[in-house]
């Protein structure tokens, strides 16, 4: 198998300025992304896909792969996870010659995974071949049949069809998720159906109280706290 794992992290965050390589306990975000997959033996290569020479450069510098810069054309804050996606599979496999089975979705976001998420992923992918692609998950905290969403006359409405989800008990509630953003693995042949998930979505499930998603200083000191708690 040739495996490709694609890290994004381009340079305009409007959250937190240079959010991607802001340092997290002596090491930059990026860094910590970079690290899993070079640790993993089933990974072929690790792409930084960045519009920014400056990241480019950090991250070589890390150990990753990042041999070309991400057209601004494809760096907006509304740019969609398939449109750099299908950018790096291309550029890479022009670059190397060869082809990729697998697509890993690592986001710099995410710096606290478990162990062995990559590999429990192609596993299941693997063992299942209808299987489309995989991504972490947590069991919701509060039940998506209880959200509601604004109209434009000021009301609001449920998100479902079904006759009042709202008023279920909550022993009739179908399990839900939440998707996170620690991992997910696409099988090539749904990239080049125009997707990033496909038909059949496998989870890989996470521990909630280990999960953490870095978009503000407060996440940053968080993150912090459980590292040095480690």
């Amino acid at each position: 198998m040739n495996i490709l794992t694609v890290i994004p992290a381009r340079s305009g965050s409007k959250s937190l300025k240079d959010k991607n390589i802001k340092m997290l306990n002596g090491k930059p975000l990026m860094y910590y992304s970079i690290n899993y997959s070079l640790k993993s033996n089933l990974v072929t290569d690790t792409l930084v896909s960045t519009d920014s020479k400056k990241y480019s450069n950090i991250a070589v510098s890390l150990g990753a792969q990042c041999p070309f810069l991400r057209p601004k054309s494809i760096s907006g804050d509304l740019i969609q996870d398939y449109d750099f996606i299908n950018h790096s599979l291309n550029e890479m496999e022009n670059l190397k010659g060869y082809v990729y089975d697998f697509i890993i979705l690592l986001r710099p976001t995410s710096p606290l995974r478990p162990n062995g998420l990559i590999e429990k992923g192609i596993d299941l992918l693997i063992n299942d071949l209808e299987a489309s692609s995989v991504r972490s998950m947590t069991k919701c905290s509060q039940h998506p049949y209880r959200n509601w969403k604004l109209e434009n006359d000021g009301s609001v409405k449920s998100f479902f069809s079904i006759k009042e989800p709202y008023n279920l008990p909550r022993q009739l509630l179908p399990e839900s998720f939440f998707q996170t953003g620690d991992i997910e693995i696409i099988r090539k042949s749904t990239i080049l159906e125009g997707s990033v998930s496909g038909k059949k979505v496998l989870p890989i499930l996470i521990d909630s109280e280990s999960y953490v998603d870095i978009d503000s200083l407060n996440d940053f000191e968080n993150a912090s706290k459980i590292l040095n708690d480690k």
